[in-house]
């Protein structure tokens, strides 16, 4: 059965079960919620997929693209084992994690020689963070929703992922205040989530929102650059706002 398959509706199928899977959660979505999107029999779908399990497990290893489609003598696709999902999201993340310009900015041993470096330090870190995480924006996206049901993946996206970050920018804020090169509009640990959790909230989450998609959609470039320099601008030195 799985020969006989057209291998050309793989990627069609994962973007279904993406739709899927983010609109109704792991419990409630059901193989026929994608075969309907697709327009196909249900019958049909399980010669992608041997299950619902695998078919999330799909859309979270390809929904972004980032790995080479399976061959299609590896159809059906199998379930993932236990483990092996959460084990790939945190890979995916830790790969990530010493080329972030967030890192190389606390590991480096001088700081910036002004204010204007600052915040423009600043802003570059912002900017690098938005992509990083536009590139994962599907399985990031997934996790996120579909963690509260499958417990082994919540420490994943939750610690590993978001906490790990807000904890980094908290330390990178407080280095950069202490030094007299950034001001703080709020208290630090806010600032650092409130840094963290707007770059997921465009990098990630609006590109799910049926409301804004019908609406010309700005470049990930554009995105980010306003993002970045929003906070820029707001943890400027300014006379007018004595830190």
């Amino acid at each position: 059965m799985a020969r006989s398959i057209p291998p050309e509706r793989l990627p069609a199928v994962i973007d279904a079960a993406v739709q899927v899977f983010v609109t109704h959660g792991f419990r409630r979505a059901q193989m026929q919620d994608v075969a309907d999107v697709l327009g196909l029999a249900k019958g049909t779908l399980y010669g992608y997929a041997a299950s619902k399990d695998a078919l999330f497990a799909a859309a979270v290893r390809w929904g972004d693209a980032l790995e080479p489609l399976p061959a299609l003598s590896e159809l059906p696709l199998p379930a993932a084992s236990e483990g092996e999902l959460a084990d790939l999201v945190a890979s995916r993340l830790a790969a990530e994690l010493p080329d972030l310009a967030l890192t190389r900015a606390l590991q480096r041993a001088s700081l910036p020689a002004s204010p204007e470096e600052a915040s423009a330090e600043l802003a570059s870190i912002v900017t690098d963070l938005f992509h990083r995480l536009a590139r994962h924006r599907v399985a990031i996206k997934l996790v996120d929703r579909c963690a509260p049901e499958l417990p082994e993946l919540a420490p994943v996206w939750f610690v590993t992922g978001r906490s790990t970050q807000m904890s980094a920018m908290e330390g990178y804020l407080d280095s950069r205040h202490g030094a007299g090169l950034l001001t703080m509009p709020g208290p630090t640990p806010i600032v650092a989530r409130t840094i963290v959790e707007l770059c997921v909230l465009w990098a990630v989450h609006c590109q799910f929102d049926r409301a804004l998609a019908a609406r010309p959609q700005p470049s990930d470039d554009s995105l980010a650059a306003t993002t970045a320099a929003l906070i820029a601008r707001s943890t400027a030195l300014d006379e007018r706002y004595p830190s």
